[in-house]
């Protein structure tokens, strides 16, 4: 998505926010500062691939569509990762768990997880928010081969 546009759907989203705020005359009470990457980018994304995907500069192409979760992958100019969305926070606590036995680097939000190598998911941090997770594995060692 063009900056041009990112900005556009930026301050729609803003308006839209700020038009459905509680509006009962008194001063709003001030909200701590998150920290990190996403703090500047000051945004989570929503538990869903394309809008993610959007939010990236990606089409995503859908790999699975369950009850339990959706993926979809994608391919940009910043590098290749994987949208997964889940109706259940528990959904993804459960799948982040069982995906812990092979390792990998995740970007985890409220009922997403976009996974991919470390510098792709840096990049795209401050795009859709979330928090990066490093899982480190403790499947089986692959078995060394001979010289």
């Amino acid at each position: 998505m063009p900056h041009t546009a990112r900005g556009v759907a930026a301050g729609a989203l803003l308006l839209l926010l700020t038009a459905c705020g509680g509006g009962d005359g008194k001063p709003a009470a001030k909200a701590s500062e998150p920290a990190g990457p996403a703090a500047a980018a000051q945004v989570v994304a929503p538990a869903k691939v394309e809008i993610i995907a959007g939010m990236t500069g990606c089409t995503a192409t859908i790999r699975i569509q369950a009850a339990e979760l959706r993926e979809g992958s994608c391919r940009t100019g910043q590098g290749d990762y994987i949208i997964t969305t889940f109706p259940k926070e528990s959904l993804k606590d459960t799948w982040l768990d069982a995906a812990a036995i092979y390792g990998g680097t995740y970007i985890v939000g409220p009922q997403w997880a976009v996974g991919g190598k470390a510098e792709v998911l840096k990049k795209l941090q401050p795009e859709i928010g979330g928090e990066i997770v490093r899982l480190t594995g403790s499947g089986p060692s692959p078995v060394p081969t001979a010289p």
